[in-house]
């Protein structure tokens, strides 16, 4: 029955992903093409700005919520509830933050507001506790039916903005409604399958408990965010946005197949905690399985990708766009040593030993800023592809 049950969930998990990335592929290639490899990598620093900000907004909850939800699940109101007091709360000040630094930093007042304007984005992920005690449950299907309601509603709103010539602003603006549409989904879900929200409640000792947990990864979290999207914004500061056009274009395909590890961690996760508190022998059995599966079938694709690269980028986002083929033939390979750190990752969070990733996390953000300082100016974009790899190996 776990087997079945785990096979069900990846399924729908796979499902989820393919048609919300494909989907998100189709647009974007549209989005791009309309817009430019200058207007297009403005859009793309926009969000990898708000995303560095966004880790502090979440606070490297996600996975201490699912662990907990796996080993109490009666105590599902006071987990929920305290865990999205708590992400509202640091969506606001993280907000604060955006708004201030990108008035501090940024030239280009267009690019400021639009930077705050999606900052707000940070309050609708804030209902991603709910997809959290879905996956605690290995029950990913009213999660990804949600998910991909909200593909096919985003992809209409943006094919419209196509049609009618819309600016800039707007697609950033429809970006932002993709969050609070999944966020409006996932209240659907919980309420017809689940409970009322109004049930959810905030636990003082509960929440100083998540907090502590949680403390180390925020800061693992911070450093990975931090080397996974600082490359886009320094060379946006270091160059121009035409190079993070380019980059963005290839990190859409590099993006694709990241799915894969992230789907089997969600879905391993609470079998691996219930199999560590029964039975060490089978939980390292089903431990090492699931490192091989990852591993391999990323080194896989990371290879078909590379050696296709090219066509990939001709017959999507055009000849415009052809200075991404070189970058994608070598930031893909960076998706393998995301994959161990997936894999690893999930084993810390169910053994409790998240504090080690601290270092490992920070060793490569600091790896990935010198190189970008370092190759960025001799290199270029290629310089910022050579340093994402090499960090995250």
């Amino acid at each position: 029955p776990t087997k079945e049950k785990v096979v069900r969930n990846v399924v729908w998990a796979v499902t989820g992903k393919v048609v919300t990335l494909l989907g998100g592929l189709l647009v974007g290639i549209f989005v791009a093409r309309y817009l430019g490899p200058e207007q297009y990598g403005l859009m793309s620093y926009v969000m990898s700005y708000v995303a560095l900000f966004q880790v502090l907004a979440s606070f490297g909850m996600d996975q201490i919520e699912i662990r907990e939800e796996s080993k109490t699940p009666e105590e599902k109101d006071k987990i929920i509830g305290t865990s999205f007091t708590l992400k509202i709360g640091f969506a606001i000040i993280t907000m604060l933050l955006v708004a201030v630094t990108a008035w501090m930093f940024e030239t280009d007042s267009f690019t400021m507001w639009m930077i705050i304007l999606y900052s707000v984005s940070m309050i609708a992920n804030s209902f991603g506790v709910i997809r959290n005690y879905f996956t605690s449950l290995v029950w990913n299907e009213y999660i990804v039916k949600t998910e991909i309601t909200r593909t096919f509603i985003g992809a209409g709103i943006k094919i419209g903005l196509l049609l009618l010539h819309a600016p800039l602003v707007w697609f950033i603006s429809a970006t932002l409604l993709d969050t609070i549409l999944i966020a409006g989904g996932y209240l659907f879900s919980y309420r017809s399958k689940i409970d009322s929200i109004w049930k959810w409640t905030f636990d003082r000792e509960q929440a100083w408990y998540l907090i502590k947990q949680s403390f180390p990864l925020l800061l693992s979290g911070a450093a990975v965010v931090i080397y996974q999207k600082i490359d886009q914004v320094m060379l946006g500061k270091m160059l121009n946005k035409e190079a993070v056009g380019f980059y963005a274009v290839a990190g859409t395909f590099v993006g694709i197949i990241g799915f894969i590890p992230t789907v089997l961690a969600q879905t391993i996760t609470p079998i691996l905690v219930q199999a560590y508190t029964t039975n060490r022998n089978d939980y390292v059995k089903k431990a090492q399985l699931y490192m091989n599966i990852s591993t391999w079938l990323i080194i896989l694709v990371c290879l078909l990708i590379s050696l296709f690269a090219y066509p990939l980028i001709r017959y999507t986002y055009g000849l415009q766009y052809l200075p991404a083929v070189s970058i994608l033939q070598i930031t893909i390979f960076k998706e393998i040593g995301y994959s161990f750190a997936q894999s690893s990752g999930t084993m810390i969070i169910t053994e409790n030993i998240q504090k080690i990733v601290v270092l490992r996390n920070l060793i490569g953000c600091v790896t990935c800023i010198i190189l970008n300082l370092w190759l960025i100016p001799l290199y270029g974009v290629i310089g910022a592809a050579t340093s994402s790899v090499i960090t995250a190996f």
